[in-house]
């Protein structure tokens, strides 16, 4: 046999033999091709361990076939695990380095310890609820992750014990970042974190400095609240009784740090594939200056924005969802739902889904149109994710004067 044939059918068998041993292989394979290199992370380290880290490991049963989704997924106990891009974003904006120290605040499922671990010295990771805190020691451990240390408590006071750290991340939203978290990190350090009001979020990049912390701000982002004595001292709280849509006519435009970011509009977050047009004469919004664009070639590829709302679905029955909608050249994505739409689907306390319900689909090439719905809400709603874009289609699609209105009790 020559040489060529017989290293193509070593290569052969090793790919079979990969297969075998791990089905999941191509699912995150291809994951990290298409959904998060694509959407902007491009460290090769951290790609490299995102491929590495067998997601399906960290989510449960009921969950296992969306675990190489790029979307966060109910772990319990009103947790989640993030998605793999913010996972990548994060871990990138961290700028890990193989002699770092590094405390991770939420736990959660421990999937984002594992893709730090190849990439650090060691993490030491607090989770404050203590059943997902053990499961996720029990998971690291039998997946032999020897350089992560964890423990229950609240993740706010952190580890003075282990400190200080060369970097922190923090996987949960406190109102402002907490005072013992800047005492741990040295000088020089980093840490990322998402912080904000419980639905209205910015992912930091902050370094310190002279014991002071220079922010640069990343994006709009929605995490879990930081629970415990961060969310006992949280000054301004969402009103569940009157539900609205954030900027839903897009007039508020991107400040500071982000700028020159052509994904960024306020109060939504997770952007891909969108651009804030401001209109002009001959191409008006339908009200006001701005209204947003989404644009794909490639199907099946993201192209949304959602935004997190509080709904208490015992003061709110029903709700209006309306807004203005524009389409050129639209074709189906790959899956069944694959098609431009205006969506919201609810959800209860512990993150159970609700629902979905929508305004669409959106097809072919249409001017502006204004479409509403009347909405019942589930009686144990308490939150929801308001969804637009494309979801996979390809074309170009324009959305304007997103509303949301509470009708009933």
């Amino acid at each position: 046999m020559p040489l060529y044939c017989q290293s193509i059918l070593l290569l052969a068998i090793f790919a079979a033999t990969t297969m075998a041993t791990d089905p999941y292989q191509q699912a995150r394979e291809r994951l990290v091709a298409e959904r998060v290199a694509t959407a902007g992370v491009e460290d090769t380290r951290v790609l490299d361990a995102l491929r590495e880290t067998p997601r399906h490991e960290f989510v449960p049963r009921s969950q296992l076939n969306r675990a190489y989704y790029d979307m966060a997924l109910p772990i319990g106990y009103s947790q989640t695990i993030s998605s793999p891009f913010i996972v990548g974003l994060m871990t990138e904006a961290l700028s890990p380095e193989p002699s770092d120290k590094v405390l991770e605040i939420g736990t959660g499922s421990g999937y984002q310890a594992a893709v730090l671990s190849p990439l650090v010295e060691h993490v030491y990771s607090i989770e404050i609820v203590r059943e997902l805190g053990e499961r996720a020691a029990d998971t690291l451990a039998r997946l032999d992750y020897e350089n992560v240390s964890t423990r229950v408590g609240d993740g706010f006071l952190g580890w003075p014990d282990a400190a200080p750290f060369d970097k922190i991340i923090v996987t949960c939203s406190p109102e402002s970042v907490p005072q013992p978290l800047v005492d741990q990190l040295r000088e020089g350090g980093v840490m990322v974190i998402p912080v904000g009001e419980r639905y209205q979020q910015t992912l930091y990049r902050l370094i310190k400095k002279d014991g002071k912390l220079v922010r640069e701000a990343l994006r709009p982002t929605l995490f879990v609240p930081m629970t415990g004595e961060a969310e006992d001292g949280r000054q301004v709280k969402p009103d569940a009784t009157n539900p609205v849509a954030i900027n839903g006519d897009f007039e508020l435009v991107p400040e500071g740090d982000q700028l020159d970011s052509d994904d960024v509009v306020p109060g939504w977050y997770y952007g891909r594939q969108v651009t804030l047009i401001k209109g002009h004469s001959s191409d008006p919004a339908p009200s006001g200056e701005r209204y947003v664009r989404f644009h794909n070639e490639t199907p099946g590829r993201n192209s949304h924005l959602l935004q997190g709302i509080a709904i208490d679905g015992s003061e709110v029955s029903q709700i209006r969802l309306s807004g203005s909608v524009r389409t050129e050249g639209i074709e189906k994505g790959p899956t069944s739902d694959g098609m431009p739409a205006i969506a919201i689907t609810f959800y209860d306390e512990i993150r159970k889904d609700l629902g979905t319900f929508w305004l669409g689909p959106f097809r072919g090439t249409r001017d502006w149109r204004s479409h509403s719905r009347l909405l019942r809400v589930p009686l144990t709603t308490h939150e929801a994710i308001l969804r637009i874009g494309l979801f996979g289609a390809t074309g170009e699609v324009d959305y304007d004067n997103i509303k949301l209105e509470k009708y009933g009790r």
